[in-house]
């Protein structure tokens, strides 16, 4: 499974922008971001001018790593967003969010998408009762997120039954916080889907 192995600090300096790549520490003084905002790299470089083309790439790349996909994985989401009806930019955002790993996040289940990639890699998630453990697998609405009964004990769940009483879920997504359980109650739409990503610069990247 390819995966991002750098810095994650240096990703945020370089869109210029926080990700939330390290959960509760972006919250912190320790955020790199917060330390130096400008981009990786020689000293002192200042920002430069973009033009239109680097508006859309940047935000291209943004959009990438906040869900921490690769770049031919990414393509082969707007291909599919592409052929679907409806809007490409949402129907890009909506399977981007119907990520097994990015709804064990929403859900509260983790502090961050890299740590609920990890958690579902390792088999820790069932789908619908079945063992799944590929964060890719896309979900439908009406369908059931649960920890294994048989790993719920462990230190991050633990956690979890802490902090999820003070997570504040999506409204397309419903938690049971006791069974460390939920579904996709519905599809997300536009508004409900993270504000500051401009999916349409996206679009316009890929229809060059």
């Amino acid at each position: 499974m390819a995966r991002y192995t750098g810095s994650v600090c240096r990703l945020c300096r370089r869109e210029g922008a926080k990700l939330f790549l390290k959960g509760s520490r972006c919250y912190t003084k320790k955020c790199a971001f917060e330390r130096r905002p400008t981009p990786p790299g020689q000293h002192g470089v200042r920002r430069r001018k973009v033009g239109e083309y680097g508006m859309q790439l940047r935000e291209k790349q943004k959009v990438r790593r906040v869900y921490a996909v690769l770049e031919k994985q990414f393509k082969n989401y707007f291909e599919a967003a592409d052929a679907r009806p409806g809007m490409t930019g949402e129907n890009l955002l909506r399977m981007l969010e119907l990520r097994l790993d990015n709804v064990v996040f929403r859900m509260g289940f983790a502090t961050s998408r890299a740590q609920a990639r990890q958690l579902v890699a390792h088999g820790h998630f069932a789908v619908n009762g079945r063992p799944t453990d590929i964060p890719s697998y896309q979900l439908k609405s009406g369908d059931r997120v649960e920890v294994r009964a048989t790993r719920t004990a462990r230190s991050p769940f633990a956690l979890a039954k802490e902090t999820l009483r003070s997570h504040q879920s999506p409204d397309w997504l419903s938690v049971d916080a006791a069974k460390l359980a939920g579904s996709v109650a519905d599809l997300p739409r536009r508004d409900q889907m993270p504000l500051d990503l401009n999916e349409q610069l996206v679009v316009e990247y890929y229809s060059r």
